[in-house]
């Protein structure tokens, strides 16, 4: 693009859920310009079905100064019961967030649209996206307003983080392929009079099944399903309705009461082809769906949108050797990992939903086998928590290079506190690292330094500011 060439935004983010805020905080932070529009008035309560915060996102957070105020708004849980007899150990993650965390998705929200107001997102609500054209240097939004009035603006890049019925992907022809995995699940927040044997629950019988987990503040998360009431969405769910669902599954409802909350959905396998089209990019539901089994969709999202920042950070402020390839691997990268959790989250609530003597058996197998053997249960937990996801290392690159980063305790401080300066964390040995490869995405002028606290250690790592390894030395 050229630089006399103007734009109304650097970047235009579709879409104020968490992956979208997420995005925008760290472009701004960055000092990139950046407008970010919502279909919903300000304000709108979004009370949706996301309801746990994994380790590995939690990780993300703390990177950017959350983690710890949002601990404060729900309950952790260190232990997992899942079909009454598999017991996951979350204490075994090797994190400083070894558990999940259950709070409310709006709280989410709240922290990341303060921080992204903080940095100096622009934000546009009650406003629709219509339609949108690129061409060589720039993205055109159509857009309209509270009143209908139309409203263009331009930017150098778009990025659709605007949910399943994303106006973006539309907008683009791509298909989303796949299909609903699970009819009529209904879902409450409730109060119970009897306290649950384990703080989190999932079970089944013949024809139904349930999970419950505490927000920590009285109220608790219950989702059911049943074979034998499978309705539109539309149709009306009353607690009743939950009660005997979760009866049934779980053996008692616990004299749930005083619901504040209750809706009835259904859930779809999809996946976009490709997160990237030219300037516009996709991220978090817009891209992906998935069973709501293992709490993953705004994990999931939430990762994309760290895993793209830098990259946009990179390219608009000239520090990408190579643009198109740094933009591209957000493909190579997150792709995978999306169809991954549609595989274990699709795996998940087939195994939920047994009703077969043999489904029922291969259930009972796998609850086994994760019981038994420790390396099959901390692969598993690694993927549904995060925390064993990897990308491959870029070229000519060695291991650790594509893996998380380690919180390492470091003489500067802790890691992923360094990382809060949204920039690439250099580590090297006393008495200073070797030169950086050409191909790094960085500017040496912008690196955050630090030393190992070990003198023994000789190797250097640089690490990328969504706390993966880019290179390490030889």
């Amino acid at each position: 693009m050229s630089t006399t060439e103007k734009t109304d935004t650097q970047v235009l983010v579709v879409g104020a859920g968490p992956t979208g805020l997420l995005l925008a905080g760290d472009l701004a932070t960055a000092g990139i310009d950046v407008t970010l529009v919502e279909r919903r008035p300000h304000g709108l309560a979004n009370m949706t079905r996301a309801f746990g915060v994994h380790a590995r996102t939690l990780e993300q957070l703390d990177a950017r100064g959350l983690a710890d105020e949002l601990l404060a708004t729900g309950t952790t849980l260190d232990r997992a019961r899942l079909f009454g007899r598999l017991d996951l150990d979350l204490t075994r993650l090797p994190s400083r967030f070894n558990h999940l965390l259950v709070t409310p998705q709006y709280e989410v929200e709240r922290l990341l649209e303060r921080r992204a107001a903080t940095a100096g997102v622009t934000f546009r609500y009650d406003m629709e996206l219509r339609a949108l054209h690129q061409d060589a240097d720039t993205v055109t939004a159509e857009l309209t307003g509270p009143d209908g009035a139309p409203l263009t603006l331009t930017a150098r890049h778009l990025v659709g983080a605007d949910g399943v019925r994303s106006a973006v992907r539309t907008a683009l022809n791509l298909p989303f392929p796949g299909g609903s995995v699970i009819r009529s699940i209904v879902l409450a927040d409730v109060r119970l009079t009897e306290e649950p044997a384990d703080a989190f629950s999932v079970n089944g019988s013949d024809d139904s099944f349930a999970f419950l987990a505490p927000f920590g503040d009285g109220w608790y998360r219950v989702m059911g399903w049943s074979r034998t009431r499978q309705v539109p969405d539309t149709e009306p769910v009353d607690l009743d309705e939950i009660r005997e669902i979760t009866r049934r599954a779980l053996g008692t409802d616990l004299g749930m009461h005083d619901p504040r909350w209750i809706s009835r959905f259904h859930s779809d396998e999809r996946q976009v082809p490709s997160y990237r089209v030219g300037r516009v990019l996709l991220a978090g539901d817009a891209a992906h769906v998935h069973s709501p089994a293992g709490g993953q969709g705004m994990n999931t999202g939430l990762q994309d949108a760290a895993n793209l920042s830098w990259k946009l950070t990179a390219v608009l402020r000239g520090d990408a050797p190579d643009p198109e390839a740094l933009l591209d691997s957000y493909q190579s990268e997150r792709h995978p990992v999306g169809a991954a959790v549609l595989r274990t989250s699709g795996a998940l609530v087939r195994l939920a939903m047994a009703h077969t003597p043999l489904t029922r058996a291969a259930r009972s197998l796998a609850a086994r086998l994760l019981s038994t053997v420790r390396p099959a249960a901390t692969r598993a937990m690694g993927m549904i928590s995060g925390i064993g996801i990897a990308y491959a290392p870029p070229a000519g690159a060695r291991r650790p290079a594509g893996r998380r980063a380690p919180d390492a305790r470091l003489r500067e401080g802790r890691l992923y506190e360094l990382l809060r300066e949204g920039e690439f964390v250099l580590i090297a040995p006393e008495g200073g690292p070797p030169a950086l490869p050409d191909t790094a995405p960085v500017s040496p002028e912008r690196l955050v330094r630090a030393t190992w606290t070990d003198p023994a250690r000789r190797t250097s790592v640089l690490v990328r500011p969504d706390g993966y390894v880019q290179w390490v030395s030889r």
